[in-house]
């Protein structure tokens, strides 16, 4: 009877690896990609043990339920594949280790039933999914049974363990190819094959990579391990219940558009049983399943790839589908081809006089000539423009000079940074602004470059080093907070007034600063009432990624719910500490807090220290 559940074990086990030969055909299909085998499978327990369940971990059920569910069958099921060896298929101790691995899974499947109890959830999906709990369960029951009747000599139910465990077994694996299993399979070469190995180490690696080609007008134009990543999804719905854009009714949810990638790669699988995506109801053009409006309505805030357990790089595929529909199809929606067009010819998205930049400062500002050298060099960005946050770039340049900084700008050959035009997927505009940006900065001499705009500061340290950019760039809450901290500054503390501070997604989730902010307004004797959404799983202010030209049509403005997390906080002020967010959250009407970037706060309480002591 051992013989025969072992022999049952490597049946299901050589069914596995058909289902993945399979898979791994499908894969083909992409495009070539670099991947460091070795490394990737080297480092694959630790991704998975440690990166994976991190996330996982968040929610405290879900990751008993994955240890109990992943650990109990793998354990149970590596003993039974062990018993081929004849000295270990005769010892009592291997199938009591076995029947307690089995029995764990029990407990496992039974939380996996649990999540979908008294009703699933909107965020789960059905179909399919909604017999997993069942074949799991018959699957642990069945090994279960086997063994602890092979440990007993009891025959008759270790057989009908072996039909049990057969009949739930066979189910899992035929659905490693097109079904819900998939993901456990794909999961584990997506993850030695990542595209962004670098995140598994802990670094900000959020940069865009120079495009092959015009964007992806086929699945197949998808490099082969983005394809295993789209394979990856559980379809748990992390994604769907972090994303902005589809809490304000917008054309997107990021779970069916990684399944609508990954039915464009296997047509014939089940159909998708989740949440659509709002306001479609009918396949789009793109791939035969997307519409322009559901990828143009993403704010490329990461707020999914954050919250993803298996790590999918939800916002490189958006891009890549832009860059088609904006270089190849032109149809870039909303105002985003004169947005694209002012980028060519004026050099910025408003189409102003490049000389306007410095207009905030009314004269005075040092501007950094062809061969001479500064300590810093402050990128202005295109807020620099608008009157509103030229308050903010005033406020900062009054700090950096009260600290006696050796600073300048680059005054009219300061171009925008190109963040703009890739994200809306014009990948030729963003090349030629950012080969201008490098050359300009390649003829002067400075330490690091110093900006209040996270998007021109992500841009710079993370996407211009593929151009041959290489920079210390930090971002303005960061400077002052090493300036307070070594007494270059010394403001007062602030009175009154309560303050929640509101983290800009391309200064977190892409860069991951987080703390400096808050430690400058801990410096200036400010308390920080966090909002429920705060830190890595912020939530985004609506102006990133085009969102603001493309103007895709929901139910609710973004920046309008973000603002209502903020008044649940009671604060007098909203801090924020970029341009976008400033010009997004001070846009909501009726009665909210106030709106200070953290250059103004801190500039207000050293306005209230004599000239003399303020550095």
């Amino acid at each position: 009877m051992a013989g025969l559940f072992v022999l049952l074990a490597w049946l299901l086990l050589a069914g596995v690896v058909a289902q993945g030969l399979r898979l791994a055909a499908s894969w083909r299909r992409g495009g070539a990609a670099p991947v460091d085998w070795a490394r990737g499978l080297a480092a694959l327990p630790r991704r998975y043990l440690v990166d994976v369940h991190g996330v996982v971990a968040r929610r405290a059920a879900a990751a008993r339920m994955h240890q109990a569910i992943a650990g109990g069958l793998l354990g149970g099921t590596a003993l039974v594949l062990l018993g081929i060896i004849p000295a270990l298929r005769g010892a009592e101790m291997l199938w009591l280790l076995a029947a307690l691995g089995f029995g764990f899974a029990i407990f496992g499947a039974r939380l996996v039933a649990q999540r979908r109890q008294p009703a699933r959830p909107a965020s789960l999906s059905g179909g399919a999914f909604q017999g997993l709990a069942r074949d799991l369960a018959a699957y642990a029951a069945g090994g279960f049974l086997a063994s602890l009747g092979i440990l007993l000599g009891l025959w008759l139910p270790a057989l009908a363990g072996i039909g049990l465990a057969a009949w739930g077994g066979a189910r899992l694996v035929a659905g490693i190819a097109t079904g819900p299993m998939r993901h456990a399979l794909a999961g584990a070469v997506h993850l030695a094959a990542h595209p962004r190995p670098e995140r598994f180490a802990g670094a900000a690696a959020s940069g865009l990579l120079p495009a092959q080609n015009f964007g992806v007008a086929a699945i197949g134009d998808f490099a082969w391990n983005r394809l295993a990543g789209f394979d990856a999804c559980i379809q748990c719905g992390r994604c769907e219940e972090a994303c902005p854009a589809f809490a304000a009714g917008q054309k997107l949810n990021p779970k069916a558009l990684i399944q609508d990638l990954a039915t464009a790669l296997h047509p014939e699988a089940p159909a998708y049983a989740g949440s659509p995506h709002p306001g479609i109801s009918s396949p789009g053009p793109v791939l035969g399943r997307l519409h322009a409006e559901t990828l143009f309505a993403c704010t490329t805030c990461r707020a999914c790839v954050s919250a993803c357990p298996m790590m999918i790089e939800h916002v490189d595929a958006v891009v890549d589908l832009r860059r088609h529909l904006t270089l190849d199809a032109g149809a870039a929606p909303g105002k985003a081809d004169q947005v694209l067009s002012e980028l060519r010819y004026a050099f910025n998205p408003g189409g102003f006089e490049p000389g306007r930049r410095l207009d905030f400062a009314a004269g005075g500002l040092r501007v950094l000539g062809e061969g001479e050298s500064a300590d810093i060099l402050l990128w202005l960005g295109d807020g620099a423009f608008d009157a509103r946050y030229g308050r903010t770039l005033r406020a900062l340049v009054a700090i950096m000079r009260a600290a006696g900084l050796d600073f300048a700008v680059l005054g009219e050959a300061e171009r925008d940074c190109g963040d703009l035009a890739r994200r809306l997927g014009d990948e030729a505009g963003f090349e030629r602004l950012a080969r201008a940006n490098v050359a300009t900065l390649a003829a002067r001499r400075f330490g690091r470059i110093v900006t209040a705009d996270p998007h021109a500061l992500h841009v710079l340290r993370q996407e211009y080093p593929a151009f041959g950019g290489h920079y210390t760039v930090q971002h303005h809450t960061a400077l002052i907070d090493e300036l307070i901290g070594t007494g270059a500054i010394r403001p007062e503390a602030a009175s009154g007034g309560t303050v929640t501070y509101h983290d800009p997604c391309y200064l977190g989730r892409y860069n991951g600063e987080y703390d400096a902010p808050r430690r400058v307004l801990g410096r200036i004797g400010l308390a920080v009432s966090e909002m429920e959404r705060h830190g890595a799983a912020s939530f985004c202010c609506g102006g990133g990624g085009g969102a603001p030209v493309s103007d895709i049509a929901g139910e609710r403005r973004i920046p309008d719910l973000r603002m209502a997390q903020a008044r649940e906080t009671g604060a007098d002020i909203v801090a924020v500490a970029c341009p976008g967010c400033t010009a997004m959250l001070e846009g909501v009407t009726g009665a909210r807090p106030e709106v200070r970037d953290i250059a103004e706060l801190v500039h207000a309480a050293m306005a209230t220290v004599p000239a003399e002591a303020r550095a």
